[in-house]
């Protein structure tokens, strides 16, 4: 079994979903991504983050919102997500 990369502890950053072993969240990642930079600037910007890293904080958003308006997730998405019923119910 695949280790999940983002995680949500209420001790880290209030609870907010981050990435497994850090203090940058989901939403910081995705705020970078929102303001146009790209997966390249993020990591010069961040360099102990890795491509996976980011890509799972995007797919972790998409399932939240797939989650949110009852969507089906696709069969070929398979990056590993811890969920928390705090996190869904925000």
């Amino acid at each position: 079994m695949n280790k999940a990369q983002i995680i949500s502890n209420p001790k880290i950053l209030g609870g907010k979903p981050v990435i497994a072993g850090t203090r940058i969240s989901v939403e910081l990642i995705l705020d970078r991504i929102s303001t146009g930079m790209s997966e390249k600037e993020i990591l010069i910007d961040y360099p102990h983050l890795t491509a996976k890293q980011i890509q799972a904080a995007v797919a972790y958003a998409k399932r939240i919102v797939i989650q949110k308006t009852g969507t089906k997730l696709s069969s070929k998405d398979t990056t590993p997500v811890t969920l928390y019923t705090h996190e869904i119910s925000r």
